[in-house]
């Protein structure tokens, strides 16, 4: 037995010494600003497992889809408001022999302004139609696609620009232009016809032209220039919606890029081919986003890079400078 459990047994060892004895606490290792760096929320979110990527873009893509549901019903219900007033003034012009036809001029004018305000909708629509046709051909087109297929990266890039700073793909030109010749061109041709049909029919039959210049009349108003005021309107209507055929910058418009067939190996080849068409798809939006920022006449803002960020520009004048005067030492 040692000493100092003898001195235990008897009492006589210290009472400090009959305490136990605690090891002291390791001091605290100071993570490097690397490790620092990337414990922030950012660098955690994209460090995420593929599933938790998978579930944000599903959900990313169910948001856009709702959205651009949303302003697809509001344009619906502009083309409504065109359709009911149409249908209204024409009952009203053609229910009587007396009742004036200054009211289908009229109802023209509106018409036109509810062409203007279902273009502002369009614009908008068109944004989050273009987000979701670019997860459709960036994201989901390539998951189905074959192995053999590069990944294409472009999308992810665009998409992110997009959400910082949100920007119309689209012209007010163009947006016009498509709804004009998707619906309200057909509105205007009735009108114009149902126009001359009220003027030569009542109360009755016109004989000669002269007769029919003479019933259009409105007021103090010849007819002969209401007439001609009436051709103009309509002429220049069809030449803009003829004019603006060529603009075809709206990225959430179907592409022509799924043409199938009843042979099977041919359709596989063309289906395989349109889905590994992100790139084009993504090159198009940036085309028609560049156009719009570029275009005096829209008034929109210019949109910030998402790469161009105040340190790197600074980064590059430091470059430059460095550059510039190892060029004027030699």
């Amino acid at each position: 037995m040692t000493i100092e459990a003898q001195q235990k047994e008897s009492g006589s060892l210290p009472a400090d010494r009959l305490q136990p004895r605690l090891r002291p606490a390791p001091a605290p290792e100071i993570a490097p600003p690397e490790t620092r760096v990337s414990q922030t929320p950012a660098a955690h979110m994209r460090r995420m497992a593929p599933a938790e990527f998978n579930t944000a873009m599903i959900h990313f893509y169910r948001g856009e889809v709702q959205r651009s549901n949303t302003w697809r019903n509001r344009l619906d219900t502009t083309t409504n408001w065109a359709v009911l007033t149409a249908g209204a003034t024409l009952s009203f012009v053609f229910s009587s022999p007396t009742n004036p036809h200054f009211v289908i001029p009229i109802n023209s004018i509106l018409v036109a302004i509810f062409l203007l305000m279902e273009a502002r909708r369009y614009r908008y629509y068109e944004i989050w139609s273009s987000r979701v046709r670019i997860i459709e051909t960036g994201y989901f087109a390539q998951m189905l696609a074959p192995e053999g297929v590069p990944p294409d990266e472009a999308w992810a890039e665009h998409l992110a620009s997009d959400l910082i700073t949100p920007h119309f793909t689209i012209t007010e030109w163009e947006a016009v232009g498509r709804r004009l010749r998707r619906n309200y061109l057909w509105i205007f041709a009735l009108l114009a016809l149902s126009w001359n049909l009220k003027v030569y029919l009542h109360p009755v039959p016109a004989h000669d032209f002269s007769t029919f210049i003479d019933r259009a009349t409105v007021g103090v108003v010849p007819g002969w220039f209401v007439f001609v005021v009436g051709v103009l309107f309509n002429a220049a209507i069809a030449i803009f919606a003829i004019g603006t055929l060529r603009l075809r910058e709206a990225t959430g418009e179907v592409l022509p890029q799924h043409q199938f067939s009843l042979r099977p190996l041919r359709t596989m080849t063309r289906w395989t081919r349109g889905a590994t068409g992100a790139a084009r798809t993504t090159a198009r939006v940036k085309r028609a986003r560049q156009r719009v920022r570029s275009g005096a006449a829209t008034g929109e803002f210019k949109k910030i890079d998402i790469s161009e960020t105040p340190e790197r520009r600074k980064q590059e004048s430091e470059v430059r400078s460095q550059n510039t005067e190892f060029r004027s030492q030699n």
